[in-house]
C-alpha cells in the first residue's frame, strides 16, 4: 500500500523537503510530538506493522541516550536539580532540550527512511536529469548500490558458509580469513557490475548530444491538487512560525508561546501537512472497502 508513491515525483520531493525542514527547525513540544507520531505512522503504512516494533526498539534507546548525554555537556538553565561529580550543575532545561533534540533527530531519521521508500532512483533522474545529469545519475546509482550490496553480501556469506567458511564461528584467524574471502568476492563482483553497467550505458547512447529520455510521469489534476494543498498548508504554518506561535526556548529558562485558537489551527495545519500521505492511503483503503462491499 503506497498510493502517495504514485503521485508525481515533484509532489513527493516537495512534501519531503518541507516536512524534513520543518521537523528540523520546530522544537515546540506539540510540533515535535506531531512529527514523531506522523513519521512512525507513515513508516508503518509504507513498510508494514512489523517494522513499527523494530523502529520503536531502535528509537527509544536513542532518545534516552541522547537525552542523557546532553546534560553531561550542556549545563545551561536556571532550574538546578543537582550537581554532577565534576561540580557542574544538572539543570531541568538541559534535560528538556536533550529530549527535544533527540525527538527531532529520530523524527528526521524516520522521515528519511520513508523518503528512501518513495523517492526511487528513476524519480531523481527525472527531476534532476536535465539540470545536473551526472550528479543525479551518480546519486541514483548510490541509492541503488547500497541495498543491492547488502543483499549480495548476505547471499555470498550464506554461500561461503556452505563450504565451511563461516565468518561467525571458529577461531579469530579463521573468521578473519573467511571475512577476507567474502570481501574479495564482493569487490570482484562490484567491479564486474560496474563494467557491465558502463557497457550497457554506452550501448544505449548515454552522453550523446540530442539524446532524449523516456518518462512515464505526467502532471495530472490530482498532482496539482496535492501540490497546492502542500504549499497552502506550508504557507500557513510558516506564517504561524513568523507570528511566534511555534516559539519554544529552553535557555536560560523555558519560554513558550501560549496556546490559543490560532495556535491550535497552526498545529492542525502542520499535522494535516505531515500526515497528508497517510490520509491519502486511508482514503484509498476506504474507497477500496466501499467497492468490495458493493460486489
Amino acid at each position: 500500500m503506497n498510493e502517495f508513491k504514485n503521485y508525481h515525483p515533484i509532489v513527493n520531493l516537495m512534501y519531503f523537503i518541507i516536512v524534513i525542514i520543518f521537523a528540523c527547525i520546530f522544537l515546540h513540544p506539540v510540533a515535535l510530538a506531531i512529527s514523531l507520531f506522523v513519521s512512525f505512522a507513515y513508516s508503518t503504512v509504507l513498510k508494514g506493522r512489523h517494522t513499527l516494533v523494530r523502529s520503536i526498539v531502535h528509537a527509544v534507546p536513542m532518545l534516552i541516550i541522547m537525552a542523557l548525554i546532553n546534560p553531561a555537556f550542556n549545563h545551561q538553565g536556571v532550574t538546578i536539580i543537582t550537581y554532577l561529580p565534576g561540580g557542574n550543575p544538572l539543570t531541568a532545561e538541559s534535560i528538556l532540550y536533550g529530549f527535544a533534540a533527540a525527538t527531532m533527530i529520530v523524527s528526521v531519521i524516520m522521515f528519511f527512511s520513508c523518503f528512501n521508500e518513495v523517492m526511487t532512483s528513476d524519480k531523481f533522474i527525472y527531476i534532476f536529469g536535465r539540470i545536473i545529469p551526472s550528479l543525479s545519475l551518480v546519486f541514483s546509482m548510490v541509492l541503488r548500490f547500497v541495498p543491492k550490496f547488502i543483499d549480495d553480501i548476505k547471499k555470498v556469506t550464506d554461500a561461503q558458509r556452505c563450504i565451511g567458511r563461516d565468518v561467525s564461528s571458529g577461531s579469530l584467524i579463521k573468521r578473519a580469513v573467511s571475512g577476507m574471502s567474502v570481501l574479495s568476492v564482493m569487490i570482484t563482483q562490484s567491479l564486474e557490475n560496474s563494467v557491465d553497467t558502463s557497457d550497457a550505458m554506452k550501448s544505449r547512447g548515454y552522453g550523446l548530444p540530442g539524446r532524449t529520455a523516456f518518462s512515464i510521469y505526467r502532471f495530472t489534476k490530482r498532482d496539482i491538487k496535492a501540490l497546492i494543498t502542500i504549499l497552502i498548508l506550508s504557507a500557513y504554518v510558516i506564517t504561524g512560525k513568523l507570528q511566534g506561535v511555534l516559539k519554544f526556548e529552553c535557555f536560560p529558562y523555558v519560554d513558550t508561546a501560549k496556546l490559543n485558537i490560532y495556535a491550535l489551527s497552526v498545529f492542525a495545519a502542520y499535522f494535516i501537512l505531515s500526515a497528508l500521505p497517510v490520509f491519502i492511503e486511508l482514503r484509498e483503503v476506504i474507497k477500496w472497502k466501499s467497492i468490495e462491499s458493493k460486489m
